[in-house]
């Protein structure tokens, strides 16, 4: 069984970085460079909305509200999904989740097209 594992949330102050990483459990690897790995986020209160994915083949794509402020890359051979995240706003706020979907067809995965999730990780951005 596929298994994700975020790490690298906390608190930060408006304007600040912080990087996310996501890892594969042990024979969960093989997503990588096969599948569609992008993150989304939760707010309170909110849906959960895709931010950033990326393709097998290392094509990204990005949610509005964060192109130019987030980069997402992979490194295949170490399984590991990162999301870099710059000049954050309050409204960054939410539950950072990891997932894997089985394409991205150029844009980000929707929700039911998800196939596997992370347990996430806190970002809190504060003014």
């Amino acid at each position: 069984q596929v298994q994700l594992a975020e790490s690298g949330g906390g608190s930060v102050q408006s304007g600040g970085s912080l990087k996310l990483s996501c890892t594969a459990s042990e024979y969960s690897e093989h997503i990588f460079g096969v599948y569609c790995m992008a993150w989304f986020r939760q707010a309170p209160g909110k849906e959960r909305e895709g931010v950033a994915a990326i393709d097998h083949a290392g094509s990204t794509t990005y949610a509005d509200s964060v192109t130019g402020r987030f980069t997402i890359s992979q490194d295949v051979a170490k399984a590991t999904l990162i999301l870099e995240m710059n000049s954050l706003k309050p409204e960054d706020t939410a539950m950072y989740y990891c997932a894997a979907a089985p394409v991205c067809g150029g844009e980000l995965p929707p929700l039911i097209a998800v196939g596997y999730w992370g347990q996430g990780t806190q970002v809190t951005v504060s003014s």
